[in-house]
């Protein structure tokens, strides 16, 4: 994880520091399971064998690239370079860092063209591939705040950002200001840096935006996982630096750059579980859908820790049933 402040005023995020679940980096070329544990959770149907909806709903993903992957195919709607000189405006679709397409994977991932590929939440959704960060995994904040206002500009509904920084940039609190000024719901990956209260990363932090941690298979909340500052259980209070969500963010199988499959641990795939739900509930015909789908997200969350809020799961984990 490379975090940290440059000399100049534009500050460094990073992708988080995800763990491969596999040793080697063991890629497969055919999932374990067509549908994921965490995607059966969100679901709320441990025999679910194909995932539906997200039609007509757009959702940016702002991380390293995505590739054409082959469960990913009809899905991209189009790919933009942010973090080089000249962006790539509907260009090539690529990724070789795999986080990306990791994360795009469990938001969209729609089966394969053959039927022997993997489903993520909302396979009907499209996406925006933004690349704002470096192979390495670096992302500069005004790349990043750049992103987040084409992505409003261009029709997105929802913004995943499975990014963070120990410090805020205001650059990107601006753009996200921008994005909920016009309904656009930004929901972001609490980060990984451990249990003490306040771990929680930015932008998760930032109040307009959905901030999840994780949890694994059991429902119990990795000791990894960032909390938010406020320890006490409260109504529903927005406040900074608070957790909204816990979502599955363990041993969390998707898409991965070579178009095989590879298993990832973080809260940046939690985010893409909410991410997708989200594009799953959109709702569309409300006046105000960003805000009635944070509604819609909460009245279907269950507990994990103490009932109502707190700083380790928030809501707790949103469930279709």
């Amino acid at each position: 994880k490379i975090f940290g402040v440059e000399i100049t005023p534009v500050k460094k995020l990073s992708i988080l520091d995800d763990q491969l679940a596999i040793k080697g980096n063991i890629v497969k070329q055919l999932p374990t399971d067509k549908v994921p544990w965490g995607i059966k959770a969100v679901y709320g149907d441990s025999m679910l064998d194909k995932t539906s909806g997200g039609k007509d709903v757009n959702v940016a993903v702002l991380d390293t690239g995505v590739i054409k992957h082959k469960d990913l195919e009809g899905n991209i709607k189009e790919c933009k370079d942010f973090s080089s000189a000249k962006p790539l405006v509907d260009g090539k679709c690529e990724d070789k860092n795999g986080h990306g397409t990791h994360i795009a994977g469990i938001i969209v991932a729609n089966g394969g063209t053959g039927g022997d590929g993997i489903w993520g939440v909302a396979p009907e959704a499209s996406v925006y591939v933004f690349k704002v960060c470096t192979n390495l995994g670096t992302c500069w904040a005004d790349d990043v705040a750049m992103a987040i206002r084409t992505a409003v500009d261009d029709g997105a509904q929802i913004i995943n950002i499975s990014l963070g920084s120990d410090t805020e940039s205001s650059l990107v609190t601006d753009a996200i200001k921008y994005a909920v000024d016009k309904n656009i719901l930004v929901v972001a990956a609490a980060g990984n840096d451990g249990s003490y209260p306040g771990s929680i990363d930015h932008p998760a932090s930032y109040v307009d935006v959905v901030s999840v941690g994780a949890v694994d298979f059991n429902m119990s909340v990795p000791d990894w996982a960032a909390r938010g500052l406020n320890e006490e259980t409260r109504s529903f209070i927005r406040e900074t630096r608070d957790i909204d969500f816990a979502a599955p963010g363990v041993n969390v199988e998707s898409t991965w750059k070579d178009g095989g499959y590879v298993i990832l641990s973080g809260t940046s795939t939690s985010a893409a579980h909410i991410s997708g739900l989200a594009a799953k509930l959109w709702q569309k015909d409300d006046k105000n859908p960003m805000e009635a789908t944070r509604v819609i997200l909460k009245k279907f969350s269950q507990d994990i820790l103490p009932t109502g809020d707190d700083n380790v799961s928030g809501w707790g984990l949103p469930k279709l049933r």
